[in-house]
């Protein structure tokens, strides 16, 4: 019963931790000249986030979706409803065949608290490319990103060659998130650990004018 108690209580502050964190994000960027997202994905960490903080690096995968335009007579998204993008972070990518892994992404803290830094890559669903360098900062379930669009990101194979994507959407533009961070069972966090959790919420790409 406790186990359970503890759950539901870890969901509810989940929650109300990412309505805060929504409610928080800077008006200015709500309708920028680019897109608002919708963010699914995971990330998977080096060593499991728990009680106590330390240096770890993950990899994150995931979805952008539900993309709204901005300002009508800025680049924005053409046809923003129906374009969708994958997005990574310090995680493998495949090219022509061969896969080629993306910088870590690395951070220092536990559960309850923790700042990160990476660069992640958006393949948009109409072959446009999106990289962003970012920090991110957490507090207990709520996760605030920000960071600025970077001309390019460099991948390395196995064998030493390279890969480049190269951005040719919003460079230069600014980058912000209000996240979520969902592990699959929250009473981990005070146990073993959390190796993987659930990363979803809003983010804006553009800029506020």
């Amino acid at each position: 019963m406790k186990d359970k108690l503890t759950a539901v209580v870890c969901t509810s502050t989940l929650s109300l931790a990412l309505a805060t964190a929504l409610a928080l994000a800077p008006p200015a960027l709500a309708a920028p000249n680019g897109a608002t997202c919708t963010l699914n994905g995971q990330a998977t960490f080096s060593t499991p986030l728990g009680s106590t903080a330390h240096d770890f690096s993950y990899g994150f995968t995931g979805t952008l979706t539900s993309c709204s335009a901005g300002d009508a007579s800025s680049p924005g998204l053409p046809g923003a409803s129906t374009v969708t993008a994958k997005i990574s972070a310090g995680s493998p990518v495949t090219v022509g065949g061969v896969a080629y892994q993306e910088p870590k992404a690395t951070g220092n803290g536990s559960c309850a608290s923790s700042t990160t830094a990476g660069a992640a890559l958006v393949q948009w669903s109409d072959n446009a490319v999106t990289v962003i360098s970012y920090t991110t900062t957490g507090a207990a379930a709520a996760v605030g990103l920000k960071g600025t669009v970077v001309p390019s990101l460099t991948a390395t194979a196995a064998d030493g060659s390279t890969t480049t994507f190269t951005t040719t959407r919003y460079l230069a533009d600014n980058a912000i998130g209000a996240l979520a961070f969902e592990p699959p069972d929250p009473t981990a966090c005070a146990g073993a650990g959390v190796p993987a959790a659930g990363i979803q919420g809003q983010t804006v790409l553009g800029s506020p004018s």
